[in-house]
């Protein structure tokens, strides 16, 4: 493609005339707007040690009481995309929250998508509508747009898990808010998922709700992931996706998720998408490569890659499988008529 007129070659009577009248000539910035073949991105390849993470957040659980805090996160920030922007990506927000035994993180709602995996401890519950989610370490919990949730830990040791939410893309259109509400009332889930492939009947009738199942148990994934890898060919990605289980659409309106298996000493790649992607190990150690950039992940560490990067995983253990639940763009793409795969 030419190269374009810039805007030192205008004469400067004429840019002040411009700015004047709330104007700007659009050819100087034509190419970076829309940039030949690819896309242009400020998300780099960034990687979250949880061994950094955990002190300095059980730190701020002896600085920062619940009521100062009302949600007490340190933010995983992309640095690609400037630290005080609380981005790992264009939409994705990541936050590593810590609550401490007795305490609770009050009831709201606000109109950003949100999920969280359980990092660690055991004792609390995620009140979503209500509905009471046990908290276990790799669960997978989702509280969409505009559902009041809050969190209580009656346990003995404190719970940590990270939160995914499509805040930037919220605050980007205008409509990031929240509204505080009174502590609910609990109850169990009224739908019970217990196989796929199979809906549950209450009362003769089917789940109603936009969001049917909110607790995705990590021991259920697992077996899964493990019996799929038993049907698998060596060398194919062991991957399941976390899905509405009356629609089979994505698990939530903005945001997909799904779990790998690495088994021992396998290597692999994904499909270069459109969509950035980040990853958070559940359980295991390996190595990444991210476009140039390689990343050693531990157990609970998270680490991402931009839309359209090269990725491989790989798990260098001839002991254990790795498992890893990543979270991608893909559901707004999608909608947006702009994802793509290459």
């Amino acid at each position: 493609m030419k190269a374009l007129g810039t805007l030192d070659e205008l004469p400067g009577d004429y840019v002040a005339a411009l700015s004047r009248a709330n104007l700007v000539p659009l050819w100087p910035s034509l190419r970076s707007l829309l940039p030949p073949l690819a896309p242009r991105t400020s998300t780099l390849p960034s990687h979250w040690r949880w061994t950094a993470i955990r002190p300095l957040l059980l730190r701020a659980g002896e600085l920062t009481p619940m009521e100062k805090a009302e949600r007490r996160v340190l933010v995983l920030a992309n640095p690609g995309r400037g630290l005080d922007n609380l981005q790992a990506s264009a939409t994705i927000y990541l936050g590593m929250q810590l609550v401490l035994p007795g305490e609770t993180a009050p009831s709201h709602r606000h109109t950003p998508n949100a999920a969280r995996i359980v990092v660690e401890g055991e004792g609390a519950v995620t009140l979503v509508d209500g509905e009471a989610c046990a908290m276990e370490p790799g669960d997978l919990i989702l509280t969409p747009t505009g559902q009041w949730h809050e969190h209580r830990h009656e346990g003995r040791v404190p719970v940590i898990w990270l939160d995914i939410l499509d805040l930037p893309l919220m605050v980007y259109l205008d409509v990031s808010y929240a509204i505080e509400g009174s502590s609910q009332a609990a109850h169990p889930p009224e739908y019970a998922y217990a196989a796929g492939g199979l809906a549950p009947l209450v009362h003769g009738r089917r789940a109603q709700g936009a969001y049917p199942l909110l607790r995705y148990e990590w021991r259920r994934t697992r077996e899964a992931l493990q019996a799929l890898a038993s049907r698998s060919e060596p060398g194919a990605p062991v991957q399941l996706a976390y899905v509405n289980p009356e629609t089979g659409g994505d698990c939530l309106n903005t945001l997909a998720f799904a779990a790998l298996m690495l088994r021992t000493g396998e290597e692999i790649a994904l499909p270069r998408v459109s969509a950035a992607r980040v990853f958070h190990a559940v359980e295991g150690a390996g190595d990444a490569q991210v476009n140039d950039t390689a990343i050693a992940f531990e157990h609970a560490d998270t680490f991402c890659a931009p839309g359209l990067a090269t990725v491989r995983l790989a798990n260098r253990s001839s002991r254990a499988p790795a498992y890893l639940v990543m979270a991608d763009e893909s559901p707004l793409q999608r909608k947006l008529g702009v994802y793509e795969q290459r």
